[in-house]
């Protein structure tokens, strides 16, 4: 089974800027590491790599390959998955991709998982931590027109089909779909592995396939600023509010206090 994991490096959370002028993040002297709600994904077609093959017949095993956009930077975050148990490594650098939203981000990814070729499955993470808007996946799934299921928490592969587990605001429904397919992953699936030692020297010398726009024939005008539809107009923090009173007690102390607050200020609650 071929196993495609797209991935993100993102700004560690914590130290997070803004350029208000031009609305994108700060990456420059800020620490990165692998989208949090990647690690899951990752974690996910390690283990379905690793299980044996359940057709009769077939070896068991798989091969999982890890793909990136972004600056040289971002071989790290693919070394750290390779590290973590997967099989290769694929990054697209080059200038042309360069202040991408979701929609360039999605094509440029598909054009290079049309030069990857035949695969199985792609499994992405829930959503990124710096864009946080969880389009990337679904995106990419309708740009190489196959099925996608999101928020999935559990999946089983039987029968050349794949049935999933995803959790609604309310309830959870199980999908069959067929191969191939996209899937995104929520971090209750499983828990992501700490990398071994032996993985860890693997990774360090793992050869890191790097293209750039021409190598997967993207169109330029369909990429990085000039291919994005979305433009930040804006980025600003939120005005600090004065004053506020914090209550601290038991339980049913607290609870009293609150709504004698609540009722001094004439709130309705419905």
């Amino acid at each position: 089974m071929k196993i495609l994991i797209p991935i993100k490096q993102v700004p560690e959370t914590s130290r997070v800027k803004m350029d208000p002028e031009t609305g994108t993040m700060i990456r420059e002297g800020v620490e990165s590491i692998i989208n949090p709600l990647d690690l899951y994904a990752i974690e996910t077609g390690i283990q379905i790599a690793e299980s044996p093959c359940p057709e009769p017949g077939r070896r068991g095993g798989g091969r999982t390959t890890v793909l990136s956009m972004g600056p040289a930077k971002a071989e790290e975050a693919l070394r750290e998955a390779i590290a973590m148990g997967c099989s290769d490594g694929v990054l697209l650098s080059s200038r042309a991709f360069a202040g991408s939203d979701t929609w360039a981000t999605s094509y440029a990814l598909s054009k290079a998982i049309a030069r990857i070729g035949a695969y199985d499955l792609i499994l992405c993470g829930e959503r990124a931590t710096d864009g946080d808007t969880g389009q990337v996946g679904p995106g990419l799934a309708e740009r190489l027109g196959i099925p996608q299921v999101t928020f999935a928490i559990g999946l089983e592969l039987a029968d050349k089909k794949l049935r999933a587990r995803r959790v609604l605001d309310d309830l959870f429904e199980v999908l069959d779909v067929r191969l191939p397919a996209l899937v995104t992953v929520v971090k209750q699936i499983n828990e992501p592995r700490f990398p071994g030692m032996r993985n860890v020297l693997k990774a360090k010398k793992a050869q890191i396939t790097r293209w750039t726009a021409a190598d997967i024939g993207a169109d330029l005008t369909q990429t990085g600023f000039d291919g994005s539809p979305t433009t930040v107009i804006k980025v600003w923090p939120p005005e600090r509010r004065g004053g506020g009173v914090i209550l601290r007690g038991e339980t049913n102390e607290v609870v009293a206090a609150l709504a004698g607050a609540i009722k001094e200020l004439n709130i309705a609650v419905g």
